[in-house]
């Protein structure tokens, strides 16, 4: 997961790359198959496989761009327009390790005994928000103050053209300490047309802010409702130091040591990085054996299927466990007998008592109302009547 120094940023890429990027030598490409076998076996993603390899959903990686080049990931991927801020249209964002390493996990093809991702029949939908060549603060965003219409952001313009065209699954691995109401339109936008979004909860679980307080700092669009926020776990499962913890975090995948195709090659990733992008493979998983499924049906399956539960069932480290792909895919079929409403008979009622009769139509009663409008002529009438008599009184007098 990429942070950012700064509270506006989505850009400078390159400076967080030693916490999120490839963070060991390279890996050999005869031996990555066995190397990432324990991140399959640790997600459970080839019993899942037996039910659905991912055909038919598109995941769009919000990222730098995809090098779609890279054997695993040739023709499986698109390209979108560069929404960096200050990027000139027309000119294709360069390609970056960062973007192509998460496309890599997500929907690596396994070709040639190279990398296979969680999803490795799925597509991928490369939208640029980051570049790796970019100078820090480059990508800088005039700060939203609140007042008139939200301004636009890179994240934002990225989350609607991914749902415009045709993403199922948004894969984030990135993140900023500021919320945005642009960015949080924009999600909700994409949750209403049921797109599910997965997003890193950020590698500063280790920092003096976090071991001071307790708590890190919450890292936007991982803390935005409706948004599945991933933590890391190592090799044995348990939380990686690096790995934010605060309410955030809704389930944790594995994110050391995890390996991961490169424009040069193969390389490791360390950081929650890598784990939003085996979170959202498995989702990839869920929506093509079940598109209708909505987010958070698909976030619920996820969340309650989990290996490794923590004591209290959740905690802010971990959440409700590391991910089970093919465990959640058994739940989310469970989950689709779910109705948004159940009708209603009608007569039925609670309780064994008298129906309630039934409500008075509004506005005065009619009955009292004449009732009422006799009174008044009646007693009208009898003082006209003694106005009259006395008047006739007055005069014999």
């Amino acid at each position: 997961m990429l942070t950012t120094r700064t509270m506006r940023r989505l850009g400078a890429l390159a400076a967080a790359l030693a916490v999120a990027g490839v963070a060991a030598g390279p890996v050999a490409a005869e031996d990555v198959r066995d190397r990432q076998q324990w991140v399959l076996d640790a997600v459970n993603a080839e019993e899942a496989w037996k039910v659905t390899r991912g055909a038919g959903v598109t995941v769009a990686v919000i990222d730098s761009a995809v090098d779609a080049g890279v054997p695993v990931l040739k023709d499986r991927v698109t390209i979108g327009p560069d929404m960096r801020a200050g990027a000139i249209e027309g000119v294709a964002a360069p390609t970056g390790a960062h973007g192509t390493a998460m496309a890599s996990l997500i929907a690596g093809s396994g070709r040639d005994g190279g990398l296979i991702g969680i999803a490795p029949e799925a597509r991928v939908l490369s939208v640029p928000v980051l570049s790796e060549d970019d100078e820090e603060g480059e990508n800088l965003v005039p700060p939203d103050d609140g007042m008139g219409m939200p301004g636009d952001s890179p994240l934002a313009k990225a989350l609607r053209y991914a749902t415009d065209n045709g993403a199922k699954v948004i894969s984030m691995s990135l993140g900023e300490y500021a919320a945005e109401r642009a960015d949080r339109q924009a999600v909700t936008y994409a949750l209403s047309r049921g797109v599910v979004l997965v997003a890193a909860v950020g590698n500063d679980g280790d920092s003096r802010a976090a071991q001071r307080l307790g708590t890190s700092f919450w890292s936007f669009p991982a803390g935005y409702s409706g948004v599945i926020g991933v933590g890391a776990v190592d090799r044995a499962g348990k939380i990686a130091p690096f790995s934010s913890d605060n309410l955030s975090v809704l389930v944790a995948a594995p994110g050391v040591g995890v390996p991961a195709a490169t424009p040069e090659g193969y390389g490791l990733l360390e950081g929650s990085s890598a784990s939003t992008a085996l979170v959202a493979g498995a989702a990839a998983l869920i929506k093509a054996k079940y598109p209708e499924l909505r987010p958070e049906l698909v976030a619920r399956a996820l969340a309650s299927t989990t290996r490794g539960k923590p004591v209290a069932r959740y905690d802010d480290k971990v959440g409700f466990g590391v991910v089970d792909a093919a465990a959640a895919l058994a739940g989310a079929g469970r989950l689709t007998a779910y109705r948004s409403a159940v009708p209603v008979k009608d007569g039925l009622r609670f309780g064994k008592g008298a129906t309630a009769p039934p409500a008075a139509p509004p506005g005065p009663d009619p009955v009292k109302l004449w009732i009422y409008g006799a009174g008044l002529v009646l007693g009208l009438a009898g003082f006209g009547t003694g106005v009259v008599v006395l008047t006739r009184r007055s005069e014999r007098r």
